[in-house]
Order: C-alpha cells, then sequence, then structure tokens
C-alpha cells in the first residue's frame, strides 16, 4: 500500500442490518420455507411472521451486513473505521447505531424516518450452517448524495459489497463513492458476496473491477461464476483485471494473489459453532494487513486465524475474549 498521511484506515458502504441469530432444527426452515444455506429476501409482512414463529427462543442481537462486519473487524484489530448506511428512525435503527459505535466504528448513518430497519434473521443448525431471512428496509434508501465523499478522501481504503450491486439506486451510490476515491488515491476493496448476484449481473460486476476495483474478496462459487473458471485459474483471470485478488475457499485455506505471486494460506482448524460472518473477518485481517504494509503471506495467516475465532462463536462478530486472543497472535506471531 501506498504511504498516505490519512486520517482513517478503512471507509465502508453497506447495508447495515440488524442481525437476530437463533439456534434452530432443520426442520423449522421447512416450515417456513426457506433453503438451507441460502440468503432469503423477505418484506416486512413474512419477517414479522417468522419473528412470531421463533418467539420465545433465545435471540442474539448484533449490528450486521457484510461491510459493517469487515470494519467492525478492522476496529478490533486496532484499525480506524467508519461506516456508511441508511437506517430507519425506529428503535432498531438507534440499536444499530449505539451497538455501531460500541465496536470502535464511527457510524454515518443517514435516517430515513417512515422505514423500518433492515435486518436479518440469521439461523443457525446444528451443523453451523448459516440460513437468511433479510428484510433490507431502510438500507435500499441510500443514495450517491448520502455518501460522504470526505471520508472517503480521508481514508486509506473504500471497502464495498456485492449486495449492492444488484438495485440501480445502490450501484450509483457505489460508482459514485468509487470515483471519489479513485479521484483521491484511495484504494477500492469489493467483496462480491454472492455467486447468484454476479451471474445476474455478470457484465456489469466485470466493468466495475476493470474500471474502478484494486482488491477483490471472493469464495470459490463467485470466482468460478465471475470467470467460469476455478481455482488458481480462477485467481489469475481476475488478476488480469485488478491488483490483489482473494479467493476464499473455507476449511481449505484461501489463495492470494499480488504482484505475479500466489500465495496459498492454510486454514486454522477449530470446531464450528457458526459460519456467519468468518468471510467478511478474513477480509478485515486482509484490509488491516494492507494499511499496515504486513506482508501478505502474514497478512493472510492473520485473516485465517481471525476468521476461525469467528466461526467458533455463534455471532458475525467477535466478543473481547476473541479480540484479545487475535491482539495477542498478532503481536507475537504476524508483527513481530
Amino acid at each position: 500500500m501506498e504511504k498516505e498521511k490519512k486520517q482513517f484506515d478503512v471507509v465502508g458502504i453497506g447495508s447495515p442490518l440488524l442481525d437476530f441469530i437463533v439456534e434452530v432444527d432443520d426442520s423449522l426452515l421447512t416450515d417456513i420455507h426457506l433453503n438451507k444455506g441460502e440468503m432469503h429476501l423477505v418484506d416486512k409482512e413474512t419477517s414479522e411472521k417468522i419473528f412470531e414463529k421463533i418467539s420465545g427462543r433465545h435471540i442474539t442481537i448484533a449490528p450486521g451486513g457484510s461491510s459493517a462486519n469487515t470494519l467492525s473487524g478492522v476496529s478490533a484489530l486496532g484499525g480506524q473505521t467508519v461506516f456508511m448506511g441508511k437506517i430507519g428512525g425506529d428503535a432498531h435503527g438507534a440499536t444499530y447505531e449505539e451497538m455501531t459505535r460500541d465496536d470502535g466504528v464511527i457510524p454515518r448513518l443517514i435516517r430515513e424516518t417512515d422505514i423500518t430497519t433492515g435486518h436479518a434473521i440469521t439461523f443457525i443448525t446444528p451443523d453451523g450452517e448459516r440460513t437468511f431471512a433479510t428484510h433490507l428496509g431502510a438500507s435500499l434508501y441510500f443514495k450517491k448524495e448520502d455518501v460522504n465523499d470526505i471520508d472517503i478522501v480521508a481514508s486509506k481504503i473504500l471497502h464495498c459489497e456485492g449486495y449492492q450491486l444488484e438495485d440501480l439506486e445502490l450501484r450509483a451510490s457505489v460508482i459514485h463513492a468509487m470515483r471519489v476515491a479513485q479521484e483521491h488515491g484511495t484504494k477500492i476493496s469489493i467483496d462480491l458476496s454472492d455467486a447468484a448476484l454476479i451471474g445476474r449481473n455478470l457484465d456489469v460486476v466485470r466493468k466495475l473491477i476493470t474500471d474502478y476495483v484494486d482488491i477483490v474478496f471472493v469464495n470459490d462459487d463467485e470466482a468460478e461464476a465471475l470467470t467460469g473458471k476455478s481455482g488458481e485459474e480462477a485467481l489469475r483471470s481476475i488478476a488480469g483485471s485488478c491488483e490483489i485478488v482473494i479467493v476464499k475457499q473455507g476449511e481449505k485455506g484461501s489463495l492470494i494473489y499480488m504482484n505475479g505471486e500466489v500465495h496459498v494460506i492454510s486454514p486454522h482448524e477449530v470446531i464450528v459453532a457458526n459460519t456467519n460472518g468468518a468471510g467478511d473477518m478474513y477480509a478485515a485481517g486482509i484490509l488491516y494487513s494492507l494499511v499496515n504494509n504486513i506482508p501478505l503471506h502474514r497478512g493472510g495467516a492473520l485473516a485465517s486465524f481471525a476468521a476461525a475465532q469467528v466461526v467458533s462463536s455463534v455471532g458475525a462478530r467477535l466478543d473481547e475474549t476473541l479480540k484479545k486472543k487475535i491482539k495477542d497472535y498478532t503481536m507475537t506471531t504476524i508483527i513481530t
């Protein structure tokens, strides 16, 4: 990364979704007609019916959203972060903003008074798989006029999520932010989020990467959807359009391309409690490493370790014990 005097490490744009995390058996997913392991967009009424179904169960509440989770991870590692998005004027929005601030992330959240804050009901089955019923709510109303150009200029990296590329107005806000970043020496990162989304918007995604993006995060399915290839072949294909490419391969580890080199990163084995947020935390480890000029083979090891800690916990983010564990790992293994 270039050494620039910028106030923030990473600024992110994404959907502020309040997560409601609940552990269930597969039978409940069948009962409410959700395909296991998938993200389902639902309207407000369907969401309310699902809440009725899980009433009385233990529910963990946490701020979520892919980009927001990554920023939380960068903050947990010691980075300075800012998150932009739109929330409702309801109690859920106030909770989201307060919890974001408590996570060490500066919230730049615009309120849409008469609309419900977006939320994701996250179902965790006994095998650790995650299934989502997501109501995007106010997050869908984020416009390019809501983008804080000053924060982008003041940041080393702009991080975006692929989920915002499908809706035309959200896409316009992301493209505006990327143009500002490009004009002011802010690196641009994107996690492409979902293979089906890539397939539906293939030309748009490819052009965006070619025109603006420096750092691309994908998993195996997303890499194949983008390139028609797999593994290292897909990695090198994407690298023809940008500077750094990361292919997340779950329990197999990950592949990182930079400056003509491919780094093979081994996974950290843990007992799986929940896969929710693991990829977002992995991205946090990589972005933190880039802004701190940590060599990518070490940064990949940090990202893998940090993601493993998320996998071993119920939520998509880290509690104080896990934050300390990762900081200790960083100081003793990565930086020394």
